[in-house]
């Protein structure tokens, strides 16, 4: 089993479009997956159209993995479950710190999924916390949108700062450009830099399209209901390298 992180500390970047499709396309290659949405927001779990529990279980979430379990709710595609994320999750940063060895918390948890699952993808929240260290430590690889902007560079500089200050392995980060407008003179000006300069920087490009954004319309993957365009096509050639360097 592996578990990838879609991750930004920067929120608005497609990080969650990014989480759906990317779910949606492991489950179709045959890849038993598990999407799991940690932001309380649920923008992931409503983009499946998958309601989360009525009781609050954010509690007991770092426990076992037999809490997950009761949990996960089915999909309407073959091999794909949800954990939908609950409002309860807001609290997990005041939950883990009273938590001895916190940051390993989450990863004990989902190594108890291996038997279920070949691939758990986590949607998450854009913040620095002991929930994102729990994250860093649980992830197989961690995927970063970039919007090709000065800000959202910053945000990525500062998320490997924060590795290295923190004595995390940089080599789990891989950045995309996420919402491209090829247009825009200070996109191209920012990949081409940042094409020379970032380790580990995927080659796909996902550009700014209103098939992404009617995500929420259709409440389904754009590779589901619009694979033919240019965004859907994004997305599954930026699976064809996550794929390539995660489960080979």
């Amino acid at each position: 089993m592996k578990t990838l992180a879609c991750y930004s500390i920067k929120g608005g970047v497609g990080k969650t479009a990014t989480s759906v499709n990317l779910a949606y396309l492991a489950a179709e290659s045959g890849l038993r997956t598990l999407l799991i949405d940690l932001d309380s927001q649920g923008a992931s779990s409503f983009y499946f159209r998958v309601r989360p529990s009525k009781k609050n279980w954010g509690k007991r979430f770092f426990k076992t993995y037999e809490q997950l379990l009761k949990q996960i709710k089915a999909s309407d595609f073959d091999r794909l479950d949800i954990i939908p994320a609950h409002e309860s999750f807001r609290h997990f940063d005041a939950l883990l710190s009273d938590k001895d060895k916190r940051q390993l918390r989450l990863k004990r948890v989902l190594k108890g999924l291996k038997k279920e699952y070949d691939l758990i993808i986590l949607d998450c929240p854009p913040t620095l916390s002991y929930l994102s260290e729990g994250i860093f430590h649980a992830a197989n690889m961690i995927v970063v949108p970039v919007i090709p902007t000065t800000l959202s560079e910053r945000t990525y500089e500062q998320l490997q700062d924060f590795f290295q200050g923190n004595k995390l392995p940089t080599k789990v980060l891989y950045p995309f450009f996420s919402m491209v407008q090829r247009q825009k003179q200070l996109h191209k000006t920012t990949i081409e830099r940042m094409s020379q300069e970032t380790p580990r920087l995927f080659k796909t490009q996902i550009p700014f399209s209103s098939d992404i954004e009617r995500m929420g319309e259709h409440r389904a993957p754009v590779n589901c209901v619009s694979p033919k365009t240019p965004g859907a096509q994004a997305y599954a050639a930026l699976w064809g390298e996550i794929s390539k360097k995660l489960l080979h």
